[in-house]
């Protein structure tokens, strides 16, 4: 399998793990010091996985509320061997998110480092949801 199907399978399972709120999955696509932050909140919302893992947890799925999947891979750049990056868009709730996903290659298994995202809303409500 080349390295670009290998991103593009652990970006399905992220999806997954997202629409699921699936844990475990989530703890497997990411590398346990990745960072998690967006600009969209103020003060600058930045989580450790330790930090990140119970946010989702705590929440009701996408999926046991019925929604609709909504997830793109919209490009994936390799930088060499062990880093690249992705611009991905999936959908939770009332909101719309787009993550810059970066990866890394560690002992022959790609995982995601960092996830830089982006808060669309697609109404008026304020409630607040993360990706």
């Amino acid at each position: 399998m080349s390295a670009l199907n290998e991103i593009e399978a652990l970006i399905a399972r992220y999806f997954d793990a997202l629409y699921t709120c699936d844990t475990d999955l989530l703890q497997a696509v990411f590398h346990p010091r990745a960072i998690y932050a967006t600009a969209d909140e103020s003060p600058l919302l930045y989580r450790t996985m330790d930090e990140y893992v119970p946010v989702v947890a705590a929440r009701q799925s996408p999926q046991s509320r019925g929604e609709a999947r909504r997830d793109i891979i919209d490009g994936i750049d390799l930088a060499g061997e062990n880093t690249a990056r992705a611009r991905v868009r999936c959908s939770i709730g009332d909101k719309d998110f787009v993550d810059f996903l970066t990866f890394i290659r560690v002992e022959g298994r790609w995982q995601i480092i960092s996830k830089i995202f982006q808060i669309l809303p697609r109404s008026h409500t304020s409630t607040s949801t993360e990706a």
